[in-house]
């Protein structure tokens, strides 16, 4: 196991517990009122400090081949409409239009379920989080020669000046100068539980128009 592995075990873990409790003080009717103010302001860092923590622990399980892996024949068609409901709610509220595009059959892969659900689950909210708004976002899914391949386009809010390899790399974000929720680790991760399954993600960049692209075997 890793050094961030054992560590994430013991303080880094009794820590991110602690987070949770300043979930009662935000409850609490706090005076004056810019203590309250501070105490909101702590609650949300805190909580963009509890996603990294956690996406460095994933990250580090993922890099050090230390991931376990429930293989079974999954429906690809489902996992992805499955992902997409239950984002419903955050979709409605972007100010985005959803082009999805899959077959209306099963399409059977060898594949964990969960860390897939986990594979589009980071790609969506990378694209609700960085796409132009009042844009399209295409989602494809079709099969080829025993592959299965799914796409994933977007229109980004900011100029894409960076090499698209970089992108999947850890806590690579485009512009650095953002100052957004999340750690940079999404993509990343997502590349990593793709390739722990045989797969391949890959990033294409033309212009402002943003694509991840995945091929699993069938």
């Amino acid at each position: 196991r890793s050094v961030l592995e054992k560590l994430y075990g013991n303080s880094l873990k009794r820590f991110v517990n602690a987070l949770y409790q300043g979930e009662k003080m935000k409850k609490e009717d706090i005076q004056p009122k810019h203590i309250k103010d501070y105490v909101q302001v702590l609650d949300k860092r805190s909580q963009r400090l509890k996603i990294l923590i956690e996406d460095l622990f994933e990250a580090s399980k993922i890099g050090s081949n230390n991931i376990e892996l429930n293989l079974e024949e999954n429906d690809i068609n489902q996992l992805l409409t499955q992902t997409l409901v239950e984002m419903e709610d955050y979709i409605n509220e972007s100010k985005l239009d959803f082009i999805v595009n899959t077959p209306d059959k099963e399409v059977y892969i060898l594949a964990d379920g969960k860390k897939t659900f986990r594979v589009f689950e980071n790609i969506i909210s990378n694209i609700l989080k960085y796409s132009l708004e009042k844009t399209r976002v295409y989602i494809d899914l079709v099969e080829s020669d025993k592959k299965v391949h799914i796409s994933f386009k977007n229109i980004s809010k900011h100029q894409l000046n960076f090499d698209p390899d970089e992108i999947t790399e850890r806590f690579t974000r485009g512009d650095l100068s953002r100052n957004t929720e999340g750690s940079g680790l999404g993509l990343a991760i997502a590349k990593g539980l793709v390739q722990a399954q045989g797969g391949e993600l890959k990033v294409d960049i033309i212009g402002d128009l943003f694509i991840v692209n995945i091929d699993f075997n069938m």
